[in-house]
């Protein structure tokens, strides 16, 4: 098996069709690294909101248990 390119200039030339190689490469890494990094944003927002919502709800079950306490030390 013999290397397709003899030398690292001759890899970067793409014999010739450098220019629509890289442009492939630059248009296929570009948008998939975009998709990476929203991908990577959007789940930090939907557990920031998820713990949020987890802690509201924690608050509210407090208060109620807070509230229904107290009604029942009033009736004793």
């Amino acid at each position: 098996m013999t290397p397709a390119f003899t030398s690292w200039s001759d890899f970067f030339a793409m014999g010739g069709y450098a220019f629509y190689v890289w442009l492939a490469v630059l248009c296929t890494l570009v948008p998939l690294t975009g998709l990476v990094v929203q991908t990577l944003l959007y789940r930090r927002r939907l557990l920031a909101e998820i713990r949020q919502r987890q802690s509201r709800e924690r608050r509210i079950r407090a208060a109620k248990t807070k509230k229904a306490a107290a009604k029942a030390g009033e009736s004793v």
